[in-house]
């Protein structure tokens, strides 16, 4: 325990004793979050930077794809705006590009239009969100939800990021049925070095968090990527793309440089309205909604996540300073598409932090510099494979379980609800998917016993928009616009 006679400027600024955490737990923390999520470095441009546009272009212009620029401006973007989340809104919540929403951008817009026109409408999405958060919508619709609704979505949040760590570690894949991926290891059994290092460290963090050891989680991190730099030299596995029995994302091995000055040329970009003339106005307006809608929710329900894990949620569920949040993570929207790198929303993995001790902004401080370094330090960054993260993952899934206890089973107007969101959002692998069908059931049954007086305004239009959400592909078809 860190003791100080008098506060310093970053305790009473960050409110550190308040919260009951110290400046020792707020920097790991935030380094756990950073590797957590650091896979986004490489991850991001694996699907933005290789996919050609309707001129076959790649992102930046060029004829090739440009990687090192890619992950450069993605590091740049998630560490300020990370940074700027722990100063404004004193939370613990990191932020960089969405996935989902970078393949959306890449699958969904770039096949119909320019780049700089996909990014547009990207930046075009974030001052929207911008927008219903300084005129409080946003905030009254977060409001507007039951307290054990958003529990639910905790509590599915805490599911799906454990699925996450399974998949991304290769312990969980697709048999081909169902979908999302199901089936243990390869072939129904635990046959390669990858999934044997990624249980190795599931075991070390299992332990070390249950003996109480400070740092479990960043300890089993470091202790993991040790590991499979040892198993690769010996093994020579190489990735998944190369060889099936290889790390499912990067080959962990020490790199030859490790100090690269960043590239940045892809900052500024876009066309705010290349899209209504290329695609049209009713197809502009389609693929905005499309984006923020599910912007929207994620972040709600991921807030309240890393809020509920840290106890740091008011009597009706709210974390603290709820308006600068989303004020924050609405522009990192906007900036996510005027740098060219996809919209920038809060990230689940910022729970592994908490898990980890931290309480207040400062750890998002933390991890914020720690992205700001990745753009020179790429290298290093790249040595830490999915597999030595994700047991952090699975293990921030079982704190956030713990939740569940909170919600009324023995209520049908709530369990119900909280049953679909909490199963959906892993089945489905969609967050926002599992909040919809929560939110919409629990309008239907209210409605359905005849309590429609009791739902809130604001749950109707959430409802509604879910509606047209779940219905987006039928429409656009109706509307010929596909």
């Amino acid at each position: 325990m860190e003791t100080t006679t008098e506060p310093t400027a970053v305790h009473r600024y960050f409110k550190i004793a308040e919260r009951g955490s110290t400046i020792g737990r707020e920097v790991r923390g935030g380094v756990v979050t950073f590797f957590t999520m650091a896979y986004i470095i490489v991850l991001n441009p694996l699907i933005i930077g290789t996919v050609a546009d309707v001129d076959g272009n790649f992102l930046g212009g060029g004829d090739a794809p440009d990687l090192a620029a890619v992950a450069a401006t993605t590091a740049l973007v998630a560490g300020v705006l990370t940074i700027a989340m722990g100063v404004v809104a004193n939370f613990p919540l990191a932020l960089a590009a969405g996935l989902g929403l970078n393949a959306f951008v890449a699958f969904g817009l770039a096949s119909q239009m320019t780049w700089a026109d996909a990014m547009g409408l990207v930046v075009m999405e974030g001052l929207v969100i911008l927008v219903l958060v300084l005129t409080g919508f946003r905030q009254a619709v977060f409001s507007a939800v039951p307290r054990q609704l958003k529990t639910a979505i905790s509590v599915g949040i805490g599911l799906f990021i454990a699925l996450v760590g399974f998949v991304n570690a290769g312990f969980v894949r697709s048999t081909g049925t169902p979908s999302p991926p199901i089936g243990m290891g390869d072939g129904g059994s635990l046959t390669t070095w990858p999934v044997a290092v990624f249980c190795a460290g599931l075991i070390a963090v299992i332990v070390l968090y249950s003996l109480k050891l400070r740092g479990a989680i960043l300890w089993t991190i470091i202790g993991t990527t040790v590991l499979a730099v040892i198993v690769e030299s010996i093994a020579d596995l190489g990735t998944s793309a190369e060889n099936p029995g290889g790390w499912n994302l990067n080959a962990p091995q020490w790199p030859d440089q490790i100090v690269d000055l960043p590239d940045f040329s892809l900052l500024g970009n876009f066309s705010l309205l290349g899209s209504w003339e290329s695609v049209g106005v009713v197809s502009v307006l389609l693929f905005v909604f499309t984006l923020m809608l599910a912007d929207f929710f994620d972040t709600m329900g991921t807030m309240v996540a890393v809020g509920a894990e840290g106890q740091l949620l008011d009597e009706n569920g709210n974390p603290p300073k709820t308006t600068q949040i989303l004020l924050v993570d609405s522009v990192a929207a906007a900036a996510g598409g005027a740098a060219s790198v996809s919209s920038n929303t809060s990230y689940i993995e910022s729970a592994s932090g908490v898990g980890e001790g931290a309480r207040t902004g400062l750890a998002s401080v933390v991890t914020g510099v720690c992205f700001l370094l990745a753009t020179f330090l790429a290298p290093v960054v790249a040595m830490v494979p999915n597999e030595a993260a994700a047991p952090a993952l699975v293990l921030v899934g079982f704190l956030m379980m713990g939740q569940v206890r909170e919600i009324a089973w023995d209520d049908l107007e709530i369990a119900i609800p909280a049953f679909l969101t909490l199963a959906l959002m892993p089945f489905t692998y969609s967050i926002s998917t599992g909040i919809g069908a929560g939110f919409l059931s629990y309008v239907i049954i209210k409605l359905a016993k005849g309590k429609a007086r009791e739902l809130h305004p604001l749950l109707w239009i959430i409802a509604a928009l879910f509606v047209v959400f779940f219905a987006i592909t039928p429409i656009e078809d109706l509307l010929g616009v596909r």
